[in-house]
């Protein structure tokens, strides 16, 4: 097995301009045991969904990966973070708040994101929560169709200690259908707190 903890970051890729904090990030991850598997597109836009989040933790070892690997992946998170002292901290690092009780056209504001940059990565937990839930919030696959963006699924696996890439998808007009098939590719990973279903 390979000693690395990361796959390269593709050309197309969008970067983060430092040196410094990924070096530091791939140190950190090194000693904690965490790994990212896998090969990442080579494609300027991506929709990228995790699962299963059942903690804090997931958010914290994904953004030590998303900057150990230098790569400038801005992510959906709840606004009540960003608005918090977290927010000087949280903001420079690609964070998007998301107003999720009021009646804000999520999708179309990710849609028009995507038009207005040639390079964007998002990444999006689909559970939309870090509680057990029956249905995946579909905001992703809408988004995904609307802006003509692939979808790159990871699994996160406490056990091994691995963020796990997998093949892209792309939505259909079958919003159902894409979603069982999705979910379905994230059987048998097992969150801190819970599998994934």
């Amino acid at each position: 097995m390979s000693g690395a903890i990361l796959p390269p970051l593709p050309p197309q890729a969008p970067r983060i301009d430092s040196r410094f904090w990924p070096w530091l990030m791939r140190g950190l991850l090194r000693l904690s045991g965490w790994r990212l598997l896998g090969e990442l597109p080579d494609v300027p836009k991506l929709i990228i969904i995790g699962a299963p989040h059942s903690s804090y933790w997931d958010g914290v070892w994904g953004l030590m990966m998303k900057i150990a690997l230098g790569a400038d992946i801005k992510v959906m998170i709840k606004r009540e973070v960003l608005d918090s002292p977290l927010g000087l901290v949280l903001r420079p690092l690609g964070m998007i708040g998301i107003n999720r009780k009021a009646a804000l056209n999520v999708v179309g504001q990710m849609v028009r994101r995507f038009g207005d940059h040639p390079r964007m990565w998002l990444g999006i937990t689909p559970e939309g929560t870090r509680k057990h839930v029956t249905q995946w919030k579909s905001g992703f696959l809408r988004i995904a169709r609307e802006a003509q963006v692939p979808i790159l699924p990871v699994f996160l696996d406490y056990p091994t200690r691995t963020f796990t890439l997998g093949t892209p998808q792309y939505a259909t007009d079958d919003p159902d259908a894409d979603m069982a098939r999705i979910r379905a590719l994230f059987r048998g990973y097992r969150g801190k707190h819970r599998d994934s279903e």
